[in-house]
């Protein structure tokens, strides 16, 4: 069974920064792509950054320039680095990651973490 467990979100002022972890645990063979997704209360969820094996990236525009992914191989962990935030980013952000759980099946499936509340509010 693999699980994702987010971390990190909270209550911070306009113009504050916030780092999101997202640790993956359980049988896995291989991690392909990574995501960091936002829902804003009355919204659709979006994506908001992804990141592959091989370090490519990918970002919203809204977020671009402010927001950095990244990942940590060795620990199965993807983080969010969240600066200059505005009261429009106040969302439950949720990870996501593509897995193989073990070598001799080749199938991928999609994991979720339950998600962090990010409010950001003066």
């Amino acid at each position: 069974q693999v699980q994702l467990v987010e971390s990190g979100g909270g209550l911070v002022q306009p113009g504050g920064s916030l780092r999101l972890s997202c640790a993956t645990s359980g049988s896995i063979f291989s991690i392909y792509g990574m995501g960091w997704y936002r829902q804003a209360p009355g919204k659709q969820r979006e994506l908001v950054a992804s990141i592959f094996s091989d370090g490519s990236t990918n970002y919203v525009d809204s977020v671009k320039g402010r927001f950095t992914i990244s990942r940590d191989n060795a620990k199965n962990t993807v983080y969010l680095q969240m600066n200059s935030l505005k009261p429009e980013d106040t969302a439950v952000y949720y990870c996501n990651a593509d897995i193989r759980a073990d070598y001799f099946r080749s199938t991928r499936t999609i994991y979720w973490g339950q998600g962090t509340q990010v409010i950001v509010s003066s």
